[in-house]
């Protein structure tokens, strides 16, 4: 393969998955817009109606590992395809949920594996054709993962009001899948990888699978550190409408004439497609983890200030879009740090484990934080919560995974030089 040739693949690779990422983002961004239909619909509380949130993340992330290692068996086209099948389909059949058990099997299993499915392989395109701007790929396809529903919020806020929730699932469901299929018919793994892997920092490997990534402390780190700041970022996806109802916040709430949840929604659909190519981008400038002190902080201070001044709507649509901004990025900066430690060989299968720590997250910032706010009749202690874990998160990116993936490079370096 020519340069010339690499440049083209690569950039074709990028644009289809983004793509795709933006198809199979509605099913956890758009979800909070679903909690109060779902609850009139199936005579629920907000705690069983929010597993089916939580069910999704355990099947799309707590099945990483497993996604990992059966995407490494197809080829992508098949996989993705297969991914954006399953999405559409979860959504049709949870048109029909007649209980809640049958809602979290549909929406919360079909859908979390197929988006599962369409995730993992699409960060495994990114590691493997944009070696030297890792942070910048990832951040841009993860991005859109963030981004995407920016194009359904509205159109699903409004199809909800003037079609209910069973039309709106049926037809946003058929469209999505059809977007996530037509993306994947041009995507393939990037040729000659076995031969063109980039040496991760461990020393004496041409790739790190998950057998040994697993007993490195270095991955142990990072994986709490992942799953420390997804709690608040998830509670906070799946749970902005209860909580802006909280705080008076409700359907007939506008800021600029725009109703405020839909309004809050969008931008926080822009902040989080924005972060993870920024901070991305600058990570493959400043380091990985410093990137992670300043967002960690970042997030920290922003879930404090909504709580605090969340009351008033405009405080309420910006603010809750910097909360975004400062914790999407975890899914540009994990999988590129893992990709530097343990090479891209064996990213899609890697990357599956990590995500993990997303679908712990989804249960302690879902069903969790909705039992806590029941039982102490209000948001505060969570929030408090989230807010202890951001900062901690933060120093110990700082005071710990800095030095021990500065050890690793220099004992690299000293392997290289013997």
């Amino acid at each position: 393969m020519t340069e010339a040739e690499a440049g083209k693949g690569r950039w074709t690779q990028l644009v289809l998955g983004v793509v795709a990422m933006m198809a199979i983002s509605s099913p956890q961004y758009v979800w909070t817009l679903f909690v109060q239909p779902f609850q009139m619909k199936l005579g629920a509380d907000l705690a069983a109606v929010q597993w089916a949130f939580a069910l999704f993340s355990i099947f799309q992330c707590g099945l990483g590992p497993v996604h990992g290692h059966l995407a490494a068996k197809f080829s992508p086209r098949v996989f993705v395809a297969l991914g954006g099948l399953l999405v559409g389909a979860s959504w049709v059949a949870s048109a029909y949920a007649a209980s809640a058990p049958m809602l979290w099997l549909t929406y919360g299993v079909l859908s979390g594996i197929g988006t599962g499915f369409v995730y993992v392989c699409v960060i495994e395109l990114m590691v493997q054709y944009w070696p030297t701007r890792r942070g910048f790929a990832v951040g841009m396809a993860t991005g859109s993962y963030g981004f995407g529903a920016i194009v359904t919020t509205f159109p699903i806020a409004n199809s909800l009001k003037a079609a209910g929730l069973q039309t709106t699932l049926t037809n946003f469901g058929i469209g999505l899948a059809v977007v996530v299929v037509l993306a994947a018919l041009g995507m393939k793994r990037k040729p000659g990888i076995a031969a063109d892997r980039n040496k991760p920092i461990i020393a004496g490997q041409a790739g790190i699978g998950p057998a040994e990534m697993l007993k490195t402390p270095v991955f142990w780190l990072m994986l709490l550190l992942m799953t420390m700041v997804a709690i608040g970022g998830l509670m906070i996806i799946s749970q902005l409408g209860p909580f802006g109802a909280s705080l008076g916040i409700t359907s007939a709430t506008t800021v600029l004439g725009l109703a405020a949840l839909p309004l809050a929604l969008t931008l926080d659909r822009v902040a989080n497609g924005v972060t993870r190519p920024f901070f991305g981008w600058l990570s493959d400038r400043i380091g990985r983890e410093i990137t992670m002190v300043i967002a960690f902080a970042l997030e920290g201070v922003a879930v404090l200030l909504l709580l605090k001044l969340g009351h008033n709507p405009v405080a309420f649509v910006m603010i809750s879009s910097l909360v975004f901004f400062g914790w999407g990025q975890i899914y540009s900066l994990f999988p590129s740090l893992q990709a530097d430690i343990f090479g891209p060989a064996y990213a899609v299968q890697n990357f599956g484990y990590l995500l993990v720590g997303t679908a712990i997250a989804s249960v302690l910032g879902g069903p969790m934080a909705a039992t806590l706010m029941k039982a102490t009749g209000s948001w505060n202690t969570a929030f408090y919560i989230v807010v202890f874990l951001d900062l901690a998160a933060a120093l110990l990116a700082w005071l710990v995974l800095m030095p021990m993936t500065k050890r690793l490079i220099a004992e690299r370096k000293a392997a290289a030089a013997a």
